[in-house]
């Protein structure tokens, strides 16, 4: 009990520091460039405190819970007892099934919980004037990281070099651009970048490098990241294809 004091103490502490930066910074310009009183100082300084409390107790959860928990189950589903090897017998990718369902559900499941792409899908919804629904990009954004994450994986279990797949990747995401509608290029490109944030990063993360610990012949340093790249390139394309399919659907019923 002691240890988990001193450790939230020292989380605490860094979180503090870490965040010092931010506060000097938007003090300064509010009082040297901008030449005003802060408003309602005491909301603000009650609101630093809760962002300083949250932050610490968030990154204390990641270390005690998501990391362990998202690594224990990559290496229990590609456990060769688990998946029915005998002996030193070579596994093909194939075998790695349910791997595949977990990446792309807990890929599909963390994104649905990212709070910034939830921010985010409201201001869209707000400044198209409900021509883009909250659920619907959403939904759009979480099927592509999970298929991103699922492909991911696949990579890992073949060896696959990272390179290869994603300069493919840009290169369907650029043919996309072209044919996708104007309005909604911005927000796609946005919504790779907001979907790997702090719920899908830190599971996804401890996913690669479970998994690339526990296949033969893959070494987490080199094989066990690229799997946010994937969530987040793969995000782009499905709002996207979204928009696309929306634009399609929408002229054969008019």
């Amino acid at each position: 009990m002691m240890a988990l004091v001193m450790e939230s103490g020292a989380r605490l502490l860094g979180v503090a520091v870490d965040i010092t930066p931010i506060v000097i910074v938007l003090f300064a310009f509010q009082r040297l460039v901008l030449r005003r009183p802060v408003p309602n100082p005491r909301a603000v300084v009650i609101g630093l405190v809760y962002v300083t409390v949250g932050l610490a107790l968030f990154l204390i959860g990641l270390d005690k819970a998501l990391f362990p928990l998202g690594r224990s189950m990559a290496r229990q589903l590609a456990d060769p007892v688990f998946l029915g090897a005998t002996g030193d017998a070579v596994l093909g990718w194939e075998r790695y099934l349910w791997v595949y369902i977990f990446a792309a559900a807990i890929g599909f499941s963390t994104t649905i919980a990212e709070p910034s792409l939830l921010a985010v899908s409201i201001k869209a919804n707000e400044v198209s004037g409900g021509a883009i629904g909250v659920t619907g990009l959403r939904v759009a954004v979480a099927i592509g990281v999970a298929i991103g994450v699922a492909i991911g994986v696949l990579r890992i279990v073949t060896g696959t070099p990272l390179h290869y797949c994603i300069i493919a990747g840009y290169a369907l995401v650029l043919v996309q651009t072209t044919m996708a509608p104007r309005g909604i290029i911005a927000l796609a490109y946005d919504s790779g970048g907001v979907t790997t944030s702090t719920v899908t990063v830190p599971i996804v993360t401890a996913l690669g490098i479970g998994l690339a610990s526990t296949v033969p012949e893959r070494s987490p340093a080199l094989d066990g990241f690229g799997l946010i790249a994937f969530a987040s390139l793969f995000a782009v394309m499905a709002v996207l294809a979204y928009a696309q399919a929306s634009r399609w659907w929408a002229s054969r019923r008019g």
